[in-house]
């Protein structure tokens, strides 16, 4: 903290941190580190409570206590050895380092995170100011109960508020770096809003949406222009891309070889499958096959977290052959696979005109998106259709959602033509 005027005039603002999602994992908490000792249902019901909260149907403070209630008996060392397993995100180090040199206060507030851990955190990463939830503890020994401002309603606008009261300052230096709805709170006493890797509501309400290295960051942070490079596909991406694309031939499978009532099941018992192998990457255990498809088709920030997007992706196929009839859910899927496997490869590469109301999606990924999306689809239905049906599903491509759009791209397509042929 400043000793004097003159020292507190060198100092260029306060940057803010959420933890969890933009420093740590988004989805790798301590119960993923201690699952063989929870136990294998204990921790689906972790990751169950984890996915209500996700989709908007337990407050954030519910869903922690219950979970925190399932560490009930470990010792904070133990919590400690664990926590200490997660991972720093790439950037992490480098942002707090360049921020230190250059005279940026900075701040941690966690609400996921015991106080005791953030504040260790930060004496690595030299943050000036640290704020986790509290853990009640008896001769060592974690109660399962969490208490603390962090957790509550608006707990991180009080914090917030406090420190820029101990910086004698205001929101007009303050920079705040977040990822998911929970952070909205501290919106009003920020400048500047960065969502990083952020969900669909900050999607919608931050200045700036960052991807990939936490570096990226800085010269929004630093008011200098960002290098512009032509993209060019790496590996994992292509891999990516062609595991994507090549659920278009889902269609013909089903109208040439199987019911597609069999191919349904036969993609759930390989969903099933890679959530296994998931959980079992989590504990770092190889499953033969799908954990090197996953090492080598996952984006670098997805290897350090449970990657959920073929889950999603394999539901919106599987609802749409379940729902739907045989041409509109071909259709559907049609959409999904080429319209979204488009968006996001044109508008990684030739995007220059983001959304206002989603600003991780733009204008020229829709457009390649929808071309995509209607060729597709034309192959099932007929054009006219087929059009409203690629506009739908671009539409909802591109729109703030709280469900993934690897969900909602084809039951959007799919209800919409349901609704024609009425």
């Amino acid at each position: 903290m400043p000793n004097s005027k003159t020292e507190q005039q060198k100092t260029k603002g306060l940057v803010v941190f959420d933890v969890e999602g933009v420093l740590y994992p988004k989805r790798r908490f301590i119960p993923f580190e201690v699952t063989t000792k929870l136990g294998f249902l204990k921790f689906l019901k972790i990751t169950f409570l984890g996915f209500l909260y996700e989709i908007g149907l337990l407050s954030l403070e519910t869903t922690l206590r219950r979970i925190y209630k399932y560490l009930e008996g470990y010792t904070i060392e133990n919590l400690h050895y664990y926590f200490e397993k997660i991972p720093l995100l790439p950037g992490s180090n480098e942002v707090f380092e360049y921020l230190h040199k250059n005279r940026w206060k900075t701040a941690l507030i966690s609400a996921g995170i015991p106080n005791s851990f953030i504040q260790e955190l930060a004496t690595k990463l030299k943050a000036d100011y640290a704020f986790g939830l509290k853990m009640k503890a008896v001769k060592g020994k974690f109660t399962g109960k969490i208490e603390g401002n962090a957790i509550k309603k608006n707990g991180k606008a009080a914090i917030l508020k406090e420190i820029l009261n101990r910086e004698k300052s205001n929101s007009k230096s303050c920079i705040l770096v977040a990822d998911d709805r929970n952070n909205i709170q501290m919106f009003a006493h920020a400048n500047l809003k960065i969502g990083y890797n952020p969900d669909f509501m900050l999607s919608a309400k931050s200045d700036y949406v960052v991807t990939g290295n936490l570096t990226n960051i800085l010269p929004i942070i630093t008011k200098t222009k960002r290098e512009e490079h032509k993209q060019t596909l790496s590996r994992n991406q292509i891999l990516r891309l062609a595991i994507h694309m090549s659920g278009f031939t889902i269609p013909f499978m089903c109208t040439y070889f199987l019911n597609h009532y069999l191919i349904a099941i036969l993609i759930s018992i390989a969903t099933s499958l890679y959530i296994i192998s998931e959980l079992a990457r989590m504990m770092r255990i190889t499953f033969p096959i799908l954990t090197s498809i996953t090492t080598h088709a996952a984006v670098k920030l997805e290897l350090y977290e449970f990657t959920t997007a073929p889950i999603f992706y394999a539901f919106g196929i599987i609802l749409s052959l379940i729902i739907f009839p045989p041409q509109f859910a071909y259709a559907s899927i049609a959409i999904l696979t080429l319209g979204d496997g488009a968006a996001s490869l044109f508008g990684k590469k030739f995007g220059k005109t983001p959304y206002p109301f989603n600003k991780a999606k733009n204008l020229e990924g829709s457009i390649f998106g929808f071309i995509f999306a209607l060729s597709g689809a034309v192959f099932f239905i007929d054009p006219i259709r087929a059009f409203i049906a690629a506009m739908a599903g671009m539409l909802a491509e591109c729109l703030p959602m709280p469900l993934n759009d690897n969900l909602t791209i084809p039951l959007t397509a799919g209800s919409i033509l349901m609704m024609l042929s009425i």
